[in-house]
């Protein structure tokens, strides 16, 4: 029981929620029965189980070491706002309710980025636990807690933990949640107290998902197995600064130096897209040898669990601000949706952290949507202005071969010890494993932690200057987030910033990762809109631009030490355009901007459309209200089938069953609707497209696992006699492989759409297929395989096939709802939803065309900020506010989602009170 509890909890069911309630304890019958064969005591654990995991949210109830009452106010859907009259009150509050709502998510995560996930669920977790204490996440947030953070943030940090442990006092795991109770049969795991640095932990999972270009600089080096220099460049386009804006348009930075000045000229090489690059993997071209060591570490970056993206892939986020001068209301509106991987529940929590009265000792006035483990608001809006983040994707990552010798590695000609620890991973069930974490000048060797990165290092091809390579090439990896820092301190900077001065000097402190941050106040006439972009960005040495593996023991590639100064990071402030778009699009143009930021930018694909809705509809006089940006998120127009489509009406296709798919496309306004017959076709072409002309030439480590061809070998240097061709089957998981179908492939079907010969187009022939020489005969093929595809899939019916029979999401449950048994999945688990939207829309409903048609990452919130009017602003989560499987509110945002509506979202007291569904009282 919660401690003194003085009222009764929870809301009253209504007649959907009595059935609901049946549901869960018929479910949870079956699931005991299941387990342990007892039928009375089967009903009794389901129904109690269910029962004391639900929160309390009407009543009081007393927490030690509050100063005065706080008042937590749910709406409908169980969002919570909170009223305190000290800020250490105000973070206790939060902390605890956060820990009604989620705690067993948080603790997961905790475990997750501390390296104990073997813990909580045995020795099936040991490998990913190495890997994670070989990064030391939790070491560094340590640091970052005993050394960085600033006075103020550690005490909102104790306040918040002091409130989850309020929560957890006096409870068994069951009386917390479902998984709990589940665990319980395998295991004795317990729930332990929280800590402030498991809160600042969770910043590093963070930024691992958002980490740049690692994974770009893998696949370019695996690459080089099959494709050579002119095919790779072929595949990584330089971005089209010419077509597709930059985020930064009448952008300055403060500081400047002589070099800035010289007609733009750069230090560094600029932003360029290049792909050349300097780094070792440009002269590594041995079957077997760095290839096959990068596979490996793909292999074992692939295996970590996700926290809030897909292992840095596809993760994008739209964010577009608007000044008032183009507004019906006359001040900016902002809109913001990240996409990153769907989760269950998802990985925000919405809420409202409010003063009962703003002061220098109580300054926070804010609302909008943090992590679940985590004090503060991430993205929202307070009092004075609002903000929105998308990734930037600046390349905060190296990775490094390193020579080892005896105990040491090569630098600079001299032999250097390691930095070694031992770190000591616990297993639920009983036992433990030792292992020992070396480090080199550039970081952790992430190839200790497979047996087969060193072996294969032997083949490592490298150039005359390198050292001989003995028993072969370890890996390191360089990241700033490795590094203690101040990310924490920023969020409680921005949540009670006032003005645009003091939100950029916030954003000095958001370090890792980096983030594209937009911004919007109402002040004066028309209020203000703004762009920062903030990150402790590595200046590289001349020449190297951090888009391949670079020679560990060769210091003219070591990190100068040195990172971009913050007043030196481009921003905008009120451009005269009267709007600032961020879709993961280039930052600066090349040639304006002396630092290298990275090489890989995302492609411009969302955010010129984005820019294109706003100027469609403002340049004539139009004006943009709360509904139109809604709107503009929904955009499921695509852009690669305008490019496409004209040329497949062309053809003349001799299959009947084919042309009446053709059909389809007819008049067809690429619209990507979840009801789309057209949709659903085009897409299937796109993917066979795709798969013809550069899938099936990709090494195996880039190819879908399972999926097999007779390929040439390697050492030939012309096509090979059948017989003499070899079986090689994919390594990658579907929604990880390559061609994914983004906004990057765009770009490169783009460049060579028009030339009908060009090599890329060609295709040998198979068993069933004659060999295919040009665009048109690819074309046709593909048409002909998406048609059959299809027919497989959907029916032989068009007059059935939709685009949402297709793209289907599932919310999973991230733990047992993944590796749980089949029934307890059907118990944590939701869906499917027939969602609209696709690859590199605004409406970016991610799928992997390598892999198939269903949704891999999603806008996972959406929120419209009326600067106006704050209370007229707009926002939906991907799930809901709770956790727990069976609370009305695990899911109850979802639907509404799917159909892109938005709920209102109150914030002043008026408006939050008349909202307000529960009420509980939290007396000291």
């Amino acid at each position: 029981m919660p401690p003194n509890t003085t009222a009764s909890s929870g809301q009253k069911p209504g007649k959907s929620g009595r059935k609901k309630g049946r549901r869960a304890r018929l479910i949870l019958i079956v699931l005991v029965l299941a387990l342990i064969g007892g039928v009375a005591y089967g009903g009794y654990w389901g129904v109690s189980t269910v029962r004391a995991s639900f929160p309390q949210t009407k009543g009081s109830l007393t927490l030690e070491g509050l100063s005065g009452p706080v008042d937590v106010k749910r709406d409908g859907y169980g969002i919570p706002q909170i009223y305190a009259s000290s800020d250490t009150d105000l973070f206790m509050a939060q902390g605890y309710v956060q820990a009604q709502d989620r705690f067993y998510e948080m603790d997961v995560r905790r475990h997750m980025t501390s390296g104990r996930l073997s813990e909580m669920f045995g020795k099936g977790q040991v490998k990913n636990d190495e890997f994670l204490r070989t990064l030391g996440w939790d070491r560094v947030a340590k640091k970052e807690y005993d050394t960085k953070l600033s006075a103020s943030t550690k005490k909102y940090l104790r306040a918040y933990a002091k409130g989850v442990n309020a929560y957890l006092k006096g409870k068994d795991g069951k009386d917390i949640s479902l998984e709990y109770a589940a665990l319980g049969f395998t295991n004795d795991y317990k729930p332990q107290e929280w800590t402030p640095v498991d809160s600042v932990a969770w910043l590093k999972a963070m930024a691992w998902d958002l980490r740049g270009n690692m994974q770009e600089e893998i696949d370019r080096s695996l690459m080089t197995s099959r494709l050579g220099p002119k095919q790779i460049a072929d595949l990584y386009p330089e971005y089209p600064y010419g077509r597709n804006k930059t985020i930064t348009q009448e952008g300055a930075y403060d500081s400047v130096t002589q070099s800035y000045v010289q007609n733009g000229s750069t230090t560094t090489g600029g932003t360029g897209q290049s792909t050349a690059g300097t780094g070792l993997a440009g002269d590594t071209t041995a079957p077997g040898g760095l290839q096959s060591q990068l596979s490996k570490l793909y292999d074992v970056l692939d295996d970590v669990p996700t926290a809030v993206g897909v292992n840095g892939n596809g993760i994008g986020s739209n964010s577009w601000v608007v000044s008032g001068g183009r507004t019906i209301t006359g001040k900016p509106l902002l809109a913001n949706d990240p996409h990153l991987s769907a989760s269950l529940p998802s990985v925000w929590y919405q809420m409202g952290l409010h003063c009962t009265a703003v002061s220098s000792k109580c300054p926070y006035d804010v609302s909008g949507y943090t992590f679940a483990g985590m004090p503060g608001v991430i993205i929202g809006h307070n009092q004075n202005i609002a903000w929105g983040m998308t990734n930037s994707g600046v390349d905060v990552t190296d990775l490094y071969l390193e020579k080892i010798t005896g105990n040491g590695y090569q630098y600079d000609g001299k032999v250097l010890p390691f930095t070694t620890r031992k770190e000591t991973i616990k297993i639920a069930g009983g036992g433990s494993r030792t292992i020992v974490v070396r480090t080199t000048n550039n970081g952790p060797l992430l190839s200790d932690r497979d047996d087969e990165l060193v072996k294969v290092g032997k083949k490592a091809t490298v150039d005359a200057a390198a050292p001989d390579r003995g028993d072969g090439y370890a890996i390191a990896l360089r990241w700033t987030a490795l590094d203690p820092g101040t990310s924490m301190d920023a969020v409680f900077r921005i949540d009670k910033a006032s003005g645009w001065d003091e939100f950029r000097k916030a954003a000095q402190s958001f370090e890792v990762p980096s983030q594209n941050l937009v911004y919007a106040d109402g002040k004066g006439p028309k209020g203000h809109i703004g762009y920062q972009l903030p990150g402790k960005i590595p200046i590289r040495p001349k020449g190297d631009d951090g888009s391949l593996p670079s020679p560990g023991w060769d210091p003219k590639y070591s990190w100068t030490g040195n990172y971009i100064k913050p007043s030196e990071l481009p921003y905008e402030f009120d451009p005269k355009r009267g709007y600032i778009v961020t879709a993961n699009q280039a930052v600066v143009d090349k040639d304006k901007y002396p630092y290298t930021l990275t090489t890989d930018w995302g492609y411009g694909a969302r955010s010129q459309r984005i820019t294109d809705l706003i100027k469609t509809k403002t340049d004539g006089g139009g004006k943009i209200s709360t509904d139109d940006m809604r709107q503009m998120q929904l955009d499921n127009s695509s852009e690669i089938a305008s490019k496409i489509v004209p040329k497949l009406l062309k053809l003349d296709v001799a299959d009947k069953n084919v042309r009446e798919a053709q059909k389809l496309l007819e008049g067809w306004d690429y619209t990507q609707d979840a009801d789309s017959a057209a949709a659903a076709y085009f897409n299937a072409v796109w993917r066979n497209i795709l798969k013809l002309a550069f899938g099936n030439k990709l090494p195996k480590e880039l190819r879908v696992k399972g999926q097999c061809l007779y390929v040439d070998p390697v050492d030939t240097t012309g096509p090979a006699d059948d017989d003499r061709k070899v079986l090689e089957c994919g390594q990658r998981d579907a929604d990880q492989a390559q061609p994914d179908g983004g906004d990057r492939w765009f770009e490169v079907v783009r460049k060579i759409i028009d030339d009908e010969h060009n090599d890329w187009w060609k295709a040998p022939k198979t068993r069933l297929d004659k060999a295919i020489d040009t665009r048109d005969e690819l074309f046709v093929r593909a048409m002909k395989d998406a048609r059959w595809e299809l027919t497989a899939k959907l029916g032989k019916d068009l007059d059935t096939w939709s685009w949402g029979r297709l793209h289907r999401l599932f919310l999973k449950n991230q733990t047992l709802g993944t590796e749980g048994p089949a029934f307890l999945k059907y118990m944590l688990n939701r869906g499917p939803w027939k969602l609209s939207g696709g690859e590199a829309t605004v409406n970016a409903t991610g799928w992997n065309a390598a892999g198939g048609y269903g949704v891999v990452w999603v806008p996972s919130m959406r929120m419209v900020v009326n600067l106006d009017d704050l209370d007229k602003s707009k926002w939906i989560n991907l799930s809901g506010a709770s956790g727990h499987a069976y609370s009305a509110h695990y899911t109850d945002q979802t639907d509404k989602w799917a159909k892109g509506e938005l709920l209102p979202w109150a914030f002043s007291p008026k408006a939050v009170e008349k909202s307000t569904s529960d009420t509980l009282v939290l007396k000291p």
